[in-house]
């Protein structure tokens, strides 16, 4: 009989060698299965224009497992390879996939092996940081946007002066609390003792929102996140419009501001740089603002000097093919395509112009390169971009292969709800920000909520099924190995409630329920035990400003709340900086295989692991405590294994003392509190170096 739980195979290192092979380049693929279970092990594969088997040869046999080996070459041509295993035994013949063990031959969970197609190894499981700039620190308070500074969606900006208010629902895009990089560059070294490794800006160039997703000018850092050394004119008086707006005009259209500005965003990735902080940007190249130099809808830039005239402002504006236009008249042309019908989101229209397209495709490279050094890009929205999907395809393909020979190091991550299947073929994104194969399983499994805080879903809670099942469909179907590994794992950001809010099940907005709802009732067992599992699994698992601090809100503009400094959740703040250096330090969590282990109803639990290190995560979202069993067996580790607990938590708060378990015929026996999550680990060193001095000095005692 072949015993199921001890098959095994992925895409790790190993288990295929190299991770990322190249076409026509020799190819190392191991299989695991029971020590003697096998008769015949065939790797069965398929491309487009080809497809074959290969039997697998017995490589070694270590605790109580046999390793077979494929060595093959990778197709030449025929792009994508396909590929299962079929596992014969004594009258019995099993298929394995990326689902696991079937009786059937597999269909859409294949194993998908894209050549010559990697990301960069520093991405892979990095602990990122999302920071909305504008709410994280005010560290210069001479660049803050001033009431009345200017018009925003008819209606005057607004600075607010008390750090602590609340966002205001109706105004909060044109409300200004002061953050800026003068302030990141204050915390970076808090940053660095969190743990963090990466830097995720939401956008930071020119805008007049203070979310930035409207550019105005994307060659610049706006300089009210960066410097302003040059600041005349006037605020807006009671009936002015923009073109009255001089102070603004001066802020944002003066080059000593702008260039102060670039440099100062160049010393903040540089300061990074040297505290090990890679720095990614925010890129909206779907859409730009209405104030943007090139529109001009508010004629910031008809009298500034050194600019062109705006496809708004004239017809003969060399920007007019930016924009799609649909009759109208100039000067002052209000028909032109907005994103979702917004004029104050212009449309860029890449396929009426060559030139539109070159531009972008030089920022993106600017920013990654001398002397600003980003390390790659977060793309807002990047499936809108173009009127036809062969056009939005053709332009990821070259924004790839452009940014990555300005730096080939650069990551490129995109924003997306849905299937990415057609982007992550190898040669557009990276990979993505993992709504669907983690934010939203998470948020139902644990809270029953979903990510908007708009529904409540009580039967999701605790269904383990549920989760792992919705987890491999939209896995399997978004990435392959080399994708999985920097998808961008959020419990919360700018766009979705707070992880923390949604523990106390309220379903509702700021606008309807007050700010005050999304704080009363929370759960911070519920919160921390979504914590452990974005440890601790596959990805870059990725925190919101402020999450570690115990900020709360709704969706936007609630969960853009300031960081309360000097106010934090200090028990919050060291179960993160415990987290995240459990994940820091082990490997495994880093780029180890995931493998289910069966722990009963309402308790989720899952390994990670590699040939030396193993760490086994357990869930339990039952409000009783609950006595479970686990098999280890899946995990490839000795039966008689020795585990330690580094971390638990559960309702009564959380502890990180050490405590050993002994494992018996590959049975884990323990207790599991309400709400808890344990994280035990298992190190085949120090297990054989632990053997070794028992057996040295036992008879010396």
């Amino acid at each position: 009989m072949i015993r199921r739980e001890r098959l095994f195979h992925d895409m790790t290192l190993d288990f295929h060698q190299p991770t990322s092979p190249k076409p026509g380049s020799v190819i190392f693929i191991y299989f695991r299965c029971g020590d003697g279970d096998a008769d015949k092990i065939t790797l069965v594969y398929k491309t487009d224009i080809e497809s074959g088997e290969g039997v697998m040869n017995k490589h070694h046999t270590e605790d109580g497992f046999d390793y077979y080996l494929l060595k093959t070459k990778v197709p030449e041509k025929g792009g994508t390879v396909y590929y299962y295993f079929r596992i014969e035994g004594e009258n019995e013949t099993l298929f394995y996939d990326q689902s696991g063990v079937c009786t059937d031959i597999p269909g859409k969970y294949r194993f998908r092996m894209i050549p010559d197609f990697g990301t960069p190894d520093w991405a892979k499981g990095a602990v990122m940081y999302q920071i909305f700039v504008d709410r994280f620190r005010n560290g210069d308070p001479t660049n803050d946007v001033l009431t009345n500074e200017y018009n925003y969606v008819g209606k005057r900006s607004r600075q607010i002066i008390n750090w602590g208010n609340y966002p205001d629902p109706e105004g909060n895009i044109r409300e200004f609390y002061g953050g800026d990089l003068e302030g990141v560059l204050e915390k970076l070294d808090y940053l660095k003792e969190l743990g963090i490794e990466v830097i995720y800006f939401n956008p930071i160039f020119v805008s007049p929102s203070c979310h930035k997703y409207d550019t105005q000018d994307y060659d610049h850092i706006d300089p009210h996140f960066g410097k302003i050394v040059s600041d005349k004119g006037n605020l807006l008086e009671d009936t002015e419009n923009n073109t009255k707006a001089t102070r603004y005009i001066d802020r944002v259209t003066n080059r000593e501001n702008l260039e102060a500005s670039d440099r100062l965003f160049a010393k903040v990735v540089s300061e990074a740089h040297r505290r090990g902080i890679r720095v990614i940007l925010d890129g909206v190249f779907n859409h730009c603002g209405s104030f943007n130099k090139w529109m001009d809808r508010e004629r910031i830039y008809e009298n500034a000097p050194g600019y062109e005239e705006g496809a708004y402002i004239s017809e003969d504006s060399p920007y007019h093919d930016y924009f799609c236009f649909n009759g109208g008249q100039w000067p002052y042309n209000k028909n032109y395509e907005g994103w979702w019908g917004y004029d104050t989101l212009p449309k860029l229209n890449y396929e009426g112009s060559r030139k539109l397209e070159d531009y972008i495709i030089e920022i993106g490279k600017k920013w990654v390169s001398e002397p600003y050094n980003a390390d790659g890009w977060r793309l807002d929205v990047g499936a809108d971009i173009g009127h036809s999907e062969e056009y939005n395809h053709k332009f990821w393909k070259r924004f790839r292969k452009e940014v990555k020979e300005a730096n080939p190091e650069a990551l490129i991550l995109a924003e997306h709800y849905g299937s990415a299947h057609e982007w992550l073929k190898g040669g557009e994104w990276d990979s993505i920000m993992n709504y669907d194969a983690f934010m939203e399983p998470l948020s139902y499994f644990l809270t029953g909520m979903e990510k908007h805080s708009d529904e409540y879903h009580e039967e999701m809670i605790g269904d383990v099924d549920k989760f792992w099942n919705t987890m491999l469909e939209a896995g399997t179907d978004n990435f392959v190995q080399e994708s999985a590994l920097v998808a961008m794992n959020e419990l919360s950001n700018h766009d979705h409630s707070r992880f923390l809010t949604r523990t106390n099940h309220v379903v509702g907005r700021c606008s309807t329920k007050g700010h005050k709802a999304a704080e009363d009732g929370i759960n911070k067992a519920v919160m921390r035990q979504a914590v452990v599992v974005q440890m601790t699994w596959p990805g870059a698992p990725t925190v919101y400003y402020g999450d570690e601090a115990g900020v709360c809100g709704f969706t936007d503009p609630d969960n853009r709340r300031t960081y309360p400094w000097g106010c934090e959740d200090q028990s919050m703040l060291e179960f993160h900086k415990e987290m995240i250096r459990i994940h820091k330090n082990s490997m495994e969590l880093r780029t180890g295989s995931l493998v289910r282990l069966e722990a009963g109803e309402g308790i989720l639990a899952y390994g990670r692991f590699n040939r030396t290190t193993a760490t086994i995560v357990v869930v339990n979202t039952n409000k009783y405590l609950t006595v479970s069993e686990i098999s280890i067996v899946p995990l490839g580790i000795p039966e008689d294994a020795r585990l330690l607990r580094v971390l638990e938590t559960s309702n009564k708060g959380f502890r990180t003392d050490p405590i050993s378990y002994s494992v018996k015929n590959g049975k884990l026996v323990r207790p599991y509190g309400a709400d808890s999550a344990v994280v035990l680990q298992f190190n085949r060193i120090a297990a054989i170096n632990e053997e070794a001095f028992w057996a040295t000095n036992f008879f010396r005692m």
